[in-house]
């Protein structure tokens, strides 16, 4: 209450309901609104110096007992108004009021404030918020990283995840990459891949779901209150996942990548590791995402499952596009698990021009049996890129049309 005066000090105003105050808290107010039961009227005017103006006020009307010395003066008008004493004095505190003097000031005063003087213009505000998208944005960001930092338990499952399953998938498809011998081989390297992916990303996808939620009842709190918009935070938490998801495709790559012992370049490194990142960023988001056009984490889970289900189907691995009927092959293409996988393998075999032991290179058997090709990296790139920015999209777009809340 002291931060509430000294707010008060600077010549805003504050309104404040309170309940069964301190005299201290009380006596802090410059004025009181004072309502009975039915909301109207009983005193609207200043407390005055120790509550006197109060006290002298009700202490003026026929029969009001004085007020004992040291007794809080709330509690005091509270007991003095109720209506049992209304009955027992034969008056009715509301209609004493509006005879009064102080009823007479307030009314010349209300009148004297509606003057609108000449030339005056209505208030207007530019918008909704008094700062900019962008500052509001670096607002949210702030507050978000603060919290993400401070949530060690689930950056730490996060990132220990991350180390053991390369260190598990590493020990059992031990060498691995260096394999290229047999279709074999390959069929072993694809579903090493696809299976890591898709464990990896469904894992951490399911772990940021609490996360989100928690975050979204203390969005619904603050934008009620008018603190910013739902676009800068939607956004705040689309960027501040990033860092996050780097250190954990970094430590599964450099951790997996030696172990399987995928060929040592910078190039196919760096795309493996990319791939590997930009596969667990749009596992997250489409996590974000189902919780923001859900109502309860409980449907966000059924969601989730119903979709990274179609996500691993429809990756390549179980059946290859190639072969898949051609009434269902379009949903591969609309299936950012596929194009994950697609970049994964063709990083690392879409150039081998090794011959296995049917007689055709590593490069064809790839383009025959799957579909890829390595010309086409660049494409998948974007394409992956592209279902990260739909995803996004269309959390942000929940965020703001959607809400849950029930009170």
């Amino acid at each position: 209450m002291r931060t509430v005066r000294n707010t008060v000090d600077t010549g805003r105003t504050v309104v404040c309901t309170i309940h069964q105050p301190s005299i201290d808290i009380f006596e802090s107010f410059d004025e009181l609104f004072l309502l009975t039961r039915g909301g109207e009227e009983i005193y609207v005017g200043p407390i005055g110096h120790h509550s006197s103006q109060l006290i002298e006020y009700f202490e003026g009307i026929k029969g009001v007992g004085k007020i004992k010395e040291g007794y809080n003066p709330a509690t005091w008008a509270l007991e003095v108004t109720t209506r049992a004493q209304e009955d027992a004095l034969g008056v009715r505190f509301a209609q004493v009021y509006k005879n009064s003097n102080l009823y007479k000031r307030n009314k010349d005063l209300i009148d004297e404030l509606n003057k609108v003087p000449p030339h005056a213009k209505d208030i207007h505000f530019s918008t909704k918020y008094s700062q900019s998208y962008l500052t509001q944005f670096q607002a949210c960001l702030w507050k978000l990283n603060k919290s993400y930092w401070r949530n060690v338990p689930y950056n730490t499952v996060r990132l220990c995840f991350a180390a053991a399953v390369g260190l598990m998938y590493g020990a059992i498809f031990w060498s691995l990459g260096k394999r290229k011998e047999t279709r074999q081989d390959i069929f072993n390297s694809v579903g090493a891949m696809a299976t890591v992916i898709g464990f990896l990303g469904s894992q951490s996808a399911a772990t940021v779901r609490p996360v989100a939620i928690a975050e979204r009842t203390v969005f619904y709190r603050e934008t009620v209150a008018g603190m910013y918009s739902a676009l800068p935070y939607a956004f705040s938490q689309v960027v501040i996942e990033i860092p996050y998801v780097v250190a954990q495709a970094c430590i599964y790559s450099l951790i997996v990548y030696g172990m399987i012992g995928y060929e040592w370049t910078a190039s196919r490194f760096l795309y493996y590791t990319f791939f590997t990142f930009i596969t667990i960023l749009y596992y997250i988001y489409t996590g974000i995402m189902l919780i923001s056009v859900s109502p309860n984490q409980e449907t966000a889970a059924i969601l989730n499952g119903i979709i990274y289900s179609a996500f691993n189907v429809f990756s390549g691995f179980t059946i290859p596009a190639p072969r898949m009927p051609s009434y269902l092959r379009w949903f591969t293409y609309v299936n950012p698990g596929w194009w994950g996988l697609y970049g994964l393998t063709i990083s690392q075999y879409g150039d081998v021009e090794t011959k296995l032991d049917t007689g055709e290179t590593v490069l064809e058997f790839m383009k025959s049996y799957y579909g890829y090709e390595y010309d086409h990296l660049w494409l998948v790139s974007v394409v992956l890129v592209s279902f990260t920015l739909l995803i996004v999209f269309i959390y942000a777009f929940s965020v703001k049309t959607l809400n849950f809340q029930k009170r």
